[in-house]
């Protein structure tokens, strides 16, 4: 391990002792970009944070293919766990009329880079490459932006019904979809998650992601190539555990007969150090459960006052107007957005994330990328960006295409069949000052 850290039991009762704390109605007003939710223990914060900075290596199993050598590289823009500067590439092609992310040779995420040449088995002489640019058979290429973790522990901890309670709210010509989707990997601290079940998907471009912990085991093997095993009430859990492929087929990641990287078989195998999960074992592996406390914990981003009659004062006003309807998907609704305990965080506290965590059909300004058998339609569908710190960001709309934020409200048309399109079209139609104004409004959050 790179820091010192926290694990096992010694995490969990860190963790488990914030939930303890159940007062009515909590602010994390006075918090800075980057800072702890209030009642979150301090030194395990801190921890979990060095751990989510500290820069992999081939010793740690870093690779064969990668995006990043840490987390914290990946997330940095205003704070650590910010958006990035990064463009994550996605490639795929349709197939019979449905998406093909030609999963065969490592689809539909490009990694950038590779270890080179390394040694494995007493100096059997091993070479990664990279993935191939092109993709072999890809016919549709996306970037995405990488996101940004503040204040969304607090999502994490809503249950389903909240989202459906966001999606009735809407009106019918935009409302969003709620993505349920398979869990691969549940967090230990929730009773009410199954590996296998379902639950909403809120996390990611694409709401693909259910909770904090499968998203970070999985953005470590995909972004790092770092494979992980997780204890789930004591039954072993390898979703996470199988290197990915490189896209130069017909090669994948057993390249010219040799391992998967310098470190053969599963990189941190919890599993494997406990015995196969004996005694009940129920706990993430130790990196991945100390980037989901550090991600879970991380208080939401504070808007600026705004003073009655400003320009930011009639952009806010815009922003809520029937006209435009931007508030219809990007929701404050302080009902819905108020954290339980699940997961381990201070339930109570009421956030505004300026978003509904569903997908909508964007029409042809959604990416074209999807999972395997997706229609044409479905891979259209975006999530509602949270808009929650976009002073902070420079890098907009999914695939940072833009700086601009007038470009990127004007992005959201999508043709006909988009949902954004209505949005775009009236934003365009204000004045020049009416524009102005509802940017201003946009540089306070």
């Amino acid at each position: 391990m790179r820091v010192p850290i926290l694990t096992g039991a010694a995490l969990l009762f860190a963790v488990s002792s914030c939930a303890d704390v159940q007062d009515d109605s909590q602010s994390s007003d006075n918090a800075a970009l980057g800072d702890a939710l209030p009642g979150t223990n301090g030194a395990t914060f801190a921890a979990a944070k060095a751990n989510f900075l500290a820069q992999e290596t081939a010793d740690d199993g870093l690779g064969p293919i990668f995006n990043e050598r840490s987390c914290a590289l990946c997330h940095q823009t205003g704070a650590v766990g910010g958006a990035g500067e990064n463009i994550e590439r996605r490639y795929g092609t349709l197939t019979n009329g449905v998406f093909d992310p030609l999963a065969n040779t490592g689809g539909s995420l490009r990694q950038l880079f590779g270890l080179g040449t390394f040694t494995v088995n007493g100096g059997q002489n091993c070479q990664s490459g990279t993935d191939a640019n092109p993709a072999p058979g890809a016919t549709i290429f996306a970037g995405r932006v990488t996101t940004p973790l503040f204040g969304l522990g607090l999502v994490d901890s809503l249950p389903d019904s909240a989202f459906d309670t966001l999606a009735s709210r809407e009106p019918a010509a935009i409302r969003g979809i709620v993505n349920r989707v398979t869990t691969a990997l549940p967090n230990p601290l929730d009773p009410s998650q199954t590996t296998g079940g379902t639950r909403v998907g809120r996390f990611g471009w694409k709401a693909g992601v259910p909770n904090l912990g499968q998203f970070s085991a999985d953005a470590y093997v995909n972004e790092m190539g770092i494979t992980t095993s997780s204890c789930i009430r004591g039954v072993p859990n390898l979703a996470f555990a199988t290197e990915n492929r490189a896209n130069r087929a017909p090669t994948n990641a057993i390249i010219n007969g040799c391992p998967d990287d310098q470190n053969p078989g599963t990189d941190d195998d919890l599993v494997a150090e406990t015995n196969n999960c004996a005694g009940g074992v129920n706990e993430l592996q130790d990196d991945v459960a100390n980037f989901t406390f550090f991600m879970a914990h991380l208080a939401p981003p504070v808007p600026l006052a705004i003073v009655a009659g400003t320009s930011q004062d009639r952009g806010r006003m815009l922003f809520n107007s029937a006209a435009l309807q931007c508030s219809s998907c990007h929701r404050t609704d302080s009902d819905v957005f108020r954290s339980t305990s699940a997961g381990g965080i201070q339930a109570g506290i009421v956030f505004a994330p300026y978003s509904d965590f569903l997908v909508h059909d964007m029409g042809t300004a959604g990416d074209g990328i999807g999972n395997a058998g997706d229609s044409v339609a479905v891979t259209h569908r975006m999530r509602t960006a949270p808009l929650w710190g976009l002073r902070s960001r420079n890098k907009l709309f999914h695939d940072g295409g833009t700086t601009d934020r007038a470009a990127a409200i004007l992005r959201h048309n999508g043709g006909a069949a988009g949902q954004g399109t209505a949005a775009a079209n009236a934003f365009n139609a204000l004045t020049q000052a009416q524009k102005t104004d509802l940017v201003n409004f946009l540089g306070t959050l």
